[in-house]
């Protein structure tokens, strides 16, 4: 049975667009790869942290959500650690209430965006 992730990692921000796209389609293609099925994507750029993290005051911000077996988080969390270019990261496991609040908000964001067209 699959589970549905949500993964939010930071990279680095010395990092070109080019160097985060890079990194972004690497990550997708390695879930990709692995069998999971991604739900919804999201770009929050570079922002603000809560504190220093090696020296850097900023990141750039990138969401997945996804779903996978179980298996696969830890094969994935392994690539985020030995990738230099990322500075955190973290994994949660949807529950029914998370899923539905997710799909809810995007639907928010959506007739939101058809409302200004």
């Amino acid at each position: 049975m699959l589970n549905q992730y949500e993964t939010v990692f930071i990279m680095t921000p010395v990092l070109s667009d080019e160097q985060m796209k890079e990194t972004v389609d690497k990550f997708r293609k390695i879930l990709k790869d692995k069998g999971a099925e991604i739900v919804f994507e999201d770009n929050w750029g570079l922002k603000k942290l809560a504190y220093p993290i090696q020296k850097k005051s900023t990141g750039f911000y990138h969401l997945f959500e996804f779903r996978a077996e179980g298996d696969l988080i830890n094969d994935i969390e392994v690539i985020f650690k030995r990738d230099e270019r990322i500075l955190r990261f973290l994994t949660v496991k949807l529950d029914k209430h998370a899923i539905a609040y997710n799909e809810k908000k995007r639907q928010k964001v959506k007739e939101k965006k058809e409302e200004q067209a």
